[in-house]
């Protein structure tokens, strides 16, 4: 089984990731290291993460874009790169994801 390997570079992710409370990073946290614990198959069908197509948008390259459930509060959205997940931002109003 190949695990996800995870990309948190993208700046919308971490100064959004950088300005939550303590206890609101760990969540996220915890969530991240979950998802590097997954093969791809098991995080698409993940109850607790629910990963779901956005189809109204895709990244500049033409790459699918994904939302899915970091907590009760917050949503992220990311792309597949080949065996990367690229976490791009996360928001606490979940319909802001889609937009």
């Amino acid at each position: 089984m190949s695990r996800i390997l995870l990309d948190m570079n993208y700046p919308a992710f971490q100064q959004s990731l950088f300005g939550l409370e303590k206890v609101e990073q760990r969540a996220i946290l915890n969530t991240l290291k979950k998802i590097s614990q997954l093969s791809w198959e098991a995080l698409y069908i993940d109850k607790g993460i629910k990963w779901e197509l956005i189809t109204s948008k895709r990244t500049a390259r033409g790459n699918n874009l994904y939302s899915f459930r970091f907590s009760k509060k917050y949503r992220g959205t990311a792309y597949r790169d080949g065996e990367y997940l690229v976490i791009l931002n996360l928001f606490v109003d979940h319909d802001s994801a889609y937009e």
